[in-house]
């Protein structure tokens, strides 16, 4: 067996040269060469396959064909030739294969039922058409029945046959009353695909003698009707009366009561059946059911799904609808009717046969003598079709030989072809279900080459823009296309050329010295052609003299140039603009040869003014400002508004126009621009004005036109530039006679406001629009690309009209005529509407979600059937929620969110995901009235990212060589944490760095102790987190170790970190001042702030706070003195707050916030210890003391004496009072005035000038119990010394207010 050859690698000009072939034959380019060549032909129209035609009008069987020569026509009819010439009633249409049958006059449609085929032929091959199958439609009448009437029990089955005649093609059924009305339907009563009624129970309102089956036939536009059919329904009340009235009282009787039944299919029978369906159609399955109550129906395929996006149901589910069917759609589909009482089933079992469908169909083939070719015509189908080929319309088999063609299956190989192998093949694909017929020609051409661009083209191009010089050919075999310079010039070659496919030299950059004549030359082995052009090169066109920015004042002159260079051989215009749109039509507007004059400027003409130059090559523009001041004031000169008009007066009165004159009032020194008229309509709008027209200042005459049945007065209003005068008194008034409207309402629109209906509104008539009396609407509306008739009513002076019961969106043809008691007016204008729009029906298919970065996702799904949208096509939402982090395994509230892409769009990007968690979405279209059912949710999980600073980094614990650190887990891990990363370096007392140390730390620590620092030095530490993508932001902290004159270096072997450093150090700038370790003691209503501050002497300190989370204001309270502690009054119980402390004066630096919780108000959270037995003792004691040392002051002051209580209130003040120690800005100490006693230890301050917790009686962490500690109303602590370890003797601290019963008792301790 030979090999199948394919074209030669070294020949791909073929398929270039098979485009241009095609191009030139379909699109004329050049009818002198379109002439010339030789083309097989073509079938370009035909009849359908499948021909059925209205046997009272002419038939007329479409053949159209082209070729070169024009092919001639021929015809079989019936598998033999069909001779029109021996046929009166047929006739060919001039230059065309068309066949026209004469009906009207005397022909029988029947006659010439039959099978046609046409064949085109020329010298060059014939082409041949499908077989045309012509039927002529049938509407038979219904055959003579007599139909008895149903009498029916209530709650029984019923069917109402409608057995339609067979007509070609089938009718449309449905059932109607007499009334011309369809018949409501249901659940229960439903039409079947056979056009039979059935009942699934019937019920007494089923009783009526007017069921009419309809048989409409679409191809002959006629519509038969069966005899009506009674039914009679007995309920079961009157069926035992008419029992009882018939029998004697001795007699048992009593019908049965309407029992319950389970279901029982009425179509299909059996449990099993079968369907066939061919691909591409759509399958239609039924299942309806008997039954009480009303079955319900469910269908399901058995091992699938029924295929989405494709499926639907109709006739209450009673009908499963799947369009454009498949192979993969093959199998048993199991319908399930089921109610109350139980269910029964049917299996169908479907099978998609195929006819033919085209995987490859043969193309045209253009060949130059000597190549080689290949025509290929695959299809596929159900079962597999056979293919056979023709030649000229003969089975290849007896078709004469052709040396050059050899026949492989579904492919013809051509070798060495000639030009006598060309040749019109038909390809034929068939199996039981049909056939494809398919034609393909070779055209072998021989042709020299022909250019096709004219000869001594002249090109123009301004220099430095690119060249393309044309050479447009054509030749077979492909020529090959060579450029040069002049006539006797060589070729051209080089980067500074580029030469195209098509012909066209490309010269990138042209330059003076590019102007001169090319040659074109095509050249093939069967001749050679040359053809010139010649290229001028431009000078560019430039404004060498450009508008420039202005500033004039009002009423004065501007003047704005451009002037302009260019080519001599170029004719330029110059055109000028203000604010990108034409000058204003004024004469105070001049433009010159080089300029623009703006003469008596105004604030109207401020802007700006563009020059924009064109020549037949290029176009430049420039553009500059005009800025209008006022100019300055005048004196003497007073200006205002003009008086208004009077003596109006009415002339030369006519049914459609009126002439109106007035004396103008006094100017007021400013000219009169305009006059304004304005009309009343005392007869619709009596007390309204409205605007006619307006006329210059110099005209007080105008002819006015007018409109019928209006009772009109006029009035004048003159303005200047001051503004507006009061009106004219009205003139007289004129009433115009009734006529006929002259227009119809506007803004006719139609939108349905439910499913079924059809909502028409437009905007009415104004009382004068009306013409007349009696002023009324006509409505009319007709279903657009259906052949109906208009349907129309007239109704009352309103602006809408409802249309019920109409189909789900569908367009209508709408227009809305105005008439009254004289007439319509004209014709109105149609416009669409549709009928309104319902929920989508299914929701979108295959979403695939691709996650593009740990933030960032892209959702992809695909569009729905704009059949299912049932509405207007708004677009789809993307909802899509967090189901969890999978860093933390916590679920959180479900927020879902929302966005909206609109149009057909049908992919979105869903930005601001968090790294490193789980996520669900799904995709819903959106029509008008909402939005459709939600795609299964997708999950997507996003990668981890890098995390978020820790959530905190506190150093406690300073000691001579360590510090310890403890830390917070990220806010945001944003994955799973891999480690921490610490980084410190120590920083002198000039402000230099020391070398940076770097220790990695696990991720599952919170503390850390660093040992073998150096003492009394101040360290820099940087803290971030790490996840496997990278390392987060970083959070940085100070801290000092503390300095002992006792200090001796200890090294622990067992410290985590054992670093000695001893550094060069590097300038920096001072990190003074700064506040840290903010502290609070929260109660009810007030909280103790306290906090350490590192910086200048005598700062001024202030408290900002404010309710956590909220985005309110910070409110602000100033500290007395340089305190490091203060005491916020007035808060809310069980409230979060924030607060953070600065300092005034020292370029606004702050904390860093905290967060702390007052107490919540409630009374079993606070112990009154007035009824604690312990604090009723103790307060007896406190008495018995208190007497005893007024017994002893007594007896003191008897002799003169001091008491030691009163010489320590003499020798202290109140501390709150007391000076600030100059040197450190610490309260100062109190001392005895004789015995100048030591300050206390406590009291020391380290040497930097902090001031730490543990060291400071100060310190609120020694006073109070945090939020369980007791306050008194001005926030200072109630037991102050009590419940702590005993301290050092206090002195001089006591209260210059009234002492608590505590203090008092601790005065004596």
């Amino acid at each position: 067996m030979m090999k199948k050859k394919s074209i030669p690698a070294s020949k791909p000009f073929l398929i270039l040269f098979l485009c241009q072939i095609i191009s030139a034959l379909d699109v004329p380019l050049d009818s002198k060469l379109l002439e010339e060549l030789s083309q097989p032909p073509t079938i370009t129209h035909q009849s359908p396959k499948d021909y059925i035609v209205d046997p009272r009008e002419n038939i007329v069987i479409q053949c159209e064909a082209k070729g070169k020569p024009p092919p001639s026509f021929s015809w079989t009819r019936n598998g033999t030739h069909f001779d029109i010439d021996k046929d009166a009633q047929v006739t060919m249409k001039p230059n065309s294969g068309t066949l026209v049958v004469n009906i009207m006059n005397g022909g029988k449609a029947e006659a010439y039922e039959g099978v046609y085929q046409c064949t085109a032929r020329n010298e060059r091959g014939a082409a041949i058409s499908n077989n045309i199958v012509i039927r002529p439609s049938r509407s038979p009448l219904w055959t003579k029945e007599k139909l008895e009437p149903h009498q029916v029990r209530e709650g029984d089955s019923l069917v109402l046959h409608c057995r339609p005649p067979v007509g070609l093609p089938p009718p449309i059924i449905f059932w109607m009353d007499n009334a011309f009305q369809r018949l409501p339907q249901s659940e229960r009563v439903s039409q079947g695909l056979n056009g039979d009624l059935y009942f699934s129970n019937v019920q007494p309102e089923d009783t009526r003698e007017d069921y009419i089956c309809y048989a409409r036939f679409n191809h002959t536009q006629t519509i038969q009707q069966k005899q009506p059919i009674s039914v009679k329904v007995f309920s079961m009340d009157s069926l035992n009366d008419t029992i009882a009235a018939n029998l004697s009282d001795t007699d048992i009787y009593g019908a049965k009561p309407v029992t319950e039944r389970q279901p029982v299919l009425l179509t299909p029978t059996g449990s099993t059946s079968t369907k066939v369906e061919l691909r591409g159609n759509v399958l239609l399955l039924e299942c309806i059911a008997a039954g009480l109550p009303t079955p319900v129906i469910r269908w399901i395929k058995e091992g699938g799904e029924l295929p989405a996006n494709r499926t639907f149901f109709e006739n209450f589910k009673k009908t499963l609808k799947i369009i454009d069917v498949s192979e993969a759609d093959s199998g048993n589909y199991k319908c399930i009717a089921r109610n109350t009482l139980g269910s029964v089933h049917h299996v169908i079992s479907v099978t998609v046969k195929a006819a033919p469908y085209w995987i490859t169909a043969p193309r045209n083939l253009v060949l130059s003598p000597g190549e080689d070719g290949t025509l290929i015509c695959r299809a596929n189908g159900n079962p597999k079709p056979s293919i056979s080929w023709l030649a000229n319309g003969v089975p290849i088999a007896i078709a004469p030989e052709d040396p050059s063609r050899k026949v492989d299956g579904d492919t013809i190989i051509f070798s060495h072809v000639q030009e006598r192998s060309s040749a019109v093949y038909q390809c034929n694909a068939s199996n039981e279900y049909g056939y494809l017929l398919a034609n393909a020609f070779v055209n072998v051409l021989a042709e020299p080459p022909r250019i096709l661009t004219p000869a001594n083209k002249l090109y123009q191009v301004i220099a430095d823009s690119p060249a393309l010089l044309d050479c447009a050919y054509f030749g077979s075999p492909k020529p090959e296309i060579e450029w040069f310079k002049g006539v006797k010039g060589s070729i051209l070659r080089g980067n500074e050329y580029v030469f195209h496919d098509n012909g066209t030299l490309e010269i990138p950059v042209a330059q003076k010295d590019s102007t001169g004549t090319y040659t074109c030359v095509a050249r093939n082995e069967l001749g050679k052609i040359q053809n010139e052009v010649r290229l001028e090169i431009k000078d560019p066109t430039m404004i060498i003299k450009q508008p420039e920015y202005k500033v004039v004042q009002r009423y004065g002159q501007v003047s704005f140039e451009c002037i302009i260079k260019h080519d001599s051989t170029l004719l330029p215009t110059v055109i000028w603009l203000k604010d990108n749109d034409e000058l204003p039509d004024d004469e105070r507007f001049l433009v010159g040869k080089d300029n623009l004059t703006i003469m008596n400027v105004t604030d109207k003409d401020d802007g700006t003014y563009t020059c924009i130059v064109n020549t037949t090559l290029d176009s430049v523009s420039a553009s500059a400002v005009l800025t209008v001041v006022a100019a300055p004031p005048t004196p003497a000169i007073i200006y205002a508004r003009p008086n208004p008009p009077f003596d109006l007066e009415l002339t030369g009165q006519l049914e459609r126009s009126i002439e109106l004159s007035w004396i103008p009032g006094d100017e007021n020194n400013s000219p009169i621009t305009h006059f304004v008229i304005e009309y009343e309509d005392g007869l619709h709008e009596p007390g309204v004005w409205h605007y006619q027209t307006e006329v210059p200042g110099t005209q007080t005459t105008v002819q006015l036109k007018l409109s019928p049945y209006v009772n009109y007065s006029f009035r004048v209003v003159a303005v200047n530039k001051i503004g507006r005068s009061q009106p004219s008194e009205p003139s007289e008034q004129y009433l115009t006679k009734s006529a006929s409207p002259d227009e119809n309402p506007a803004n006719v629109q139609g939108i349905g406001s439910e499913p079924d209906n059809l909502v028409i509104t437009w905007e009415s008539l104004k009382g004068f629009q009306s013409n007349g009396p009696g002023l009324q609407y006509k409505v009319s509306w007709r279903q657009k690309d259906v052949d109906d008739e208009w349907t129309s009513v007239i109704v009352a002076n309103v602006s809408k009209y409802i249309v019920s019961g109409t189909p789900t969106f569908v367009p209508y043809e709408i227009k809305v005529q105005a008439l009254n008691d004289l007439g319509y007016a004209p014709e109105p204008s149609e416009v669409i509407g549709h009928s309104g729009e319902d929920l989508p029906m299914v929701a979108p298919g295959n979403v695939q979600v691709h996650v593009i970065n740990s933030t960032l996702a892209k959702v992809h799904w695909d569009p729905v059937p704009l059949k299912t949208v049932r509405g207007h096509l708004q677009g789809y939402k993307v909802y899509y929620w967090k189901v969890q982090s999978l860093s933390r395994r916590s679920r959180r509230h479900v927020e879902k969110n929302i966005l909206t892409f609109r149009g057909n769009k049908t992919f979105g990007m869903l930005p601001g995901l968090e790294p490193y968690s789980s996520y669900k979405l799904n995709v819903r279209v959106v029509n008008g009235k909402g939005e459709g059912p939600a795609s299964p949710d997708k999950l997507f999980k996003t990668p981890e990212g890098v995390p978020s600073s820790p959530s905190y980094l506190k150093i406690t614990n300073p000691t001579l060589d360590s510090l310890t650190l403890e830390w917070g887990s990220p806010t945001h891990p944003n994955g799973v944490l891999t480690s921490y990363i610490l980084k410190f370096q120590p920083i002198n007392n000039t402000h230099e760095l020391g070398p940076l140390v770097e220790i990695r730390i696990p991720a599952n620590e919170s503390s850390l102790i660093l040992k073998n620092l150096n003492y009394s030095t101040r360290y820099k530490f940087y803290f971030n987190a790490q996840t496997s993508v990278g390392s987060g932001s970083q959070i940085t902290e100070e801290a000092v170790t503390i300095m002992d004159e006792g200090y001796s270096e200890i090294l622990s072997a067992t410290s985590p970190v054992m670093h000695t450093v001893r550094p060069t150090f590097y300038k920096v700038q001072p990190l003074y001042p700064r506040i840290r370790n903010v502290t609070t003691a929260a109660a009810e209503t007030y909280a103790n702030i306290s906090w350490e501050y590192e910086g200048p002497d005598h700062a001024n300190f202030y408290v900002e706070y404010g309710v956590a989370g909220s985005k309110e204001d910070w409110k602000k309270e100033i500290v007395n003195g340089s305190r490091s502690f203060f005491v916020l009054k007035g808060l809310t119980p069980g409230t979060a707050y924030k607060v953070r402390v600065g300092a005034e004066g020292l370029s606004g630096f702050r904390s860093s916030e905290d967060v702390f919780e007052t107490g919540p108000a409630m009374a079993s959270r606070q112990v009154d210890i007035a009824t604690q037995g312990w604090f009723i003792g103790l307060m007896c004691a406190v008495a018995l003391l208190i007497l005893i040392l007024l017994i002893v002051c007594f007896i003191r002051r008897n002799k003169g004496g001091k008491y030691p209580v009163k010489e320590k209130e003499d020798a202290h003040a109140d501390p709150e009072i007391q000076p600030m120690k100059e040197d450190d800005g610490t309260f100062g100490e109190y001392s005895d005035a004789e015995d100048h006693k030591p300050l206390k230890k406590g009291s020391r301050t380290p040497s930097d000038r902090t001031v730490k917790k543990e060291d400071s009686d100060d310190s609120l962490v020694d006073y109070g119990e945090g939020v369980n500690g007791q306050f008194n109303e001005d926030g200072s602590f109630i037991g102050q010394y009590s419940g702590k370890k005993e301290k050092e003797p206090a002195e001089g601290n006591e209260s210059s207010e009234a002492p608590s019963p505590v203090n008092a008792m601790n005065s004596f301790v």
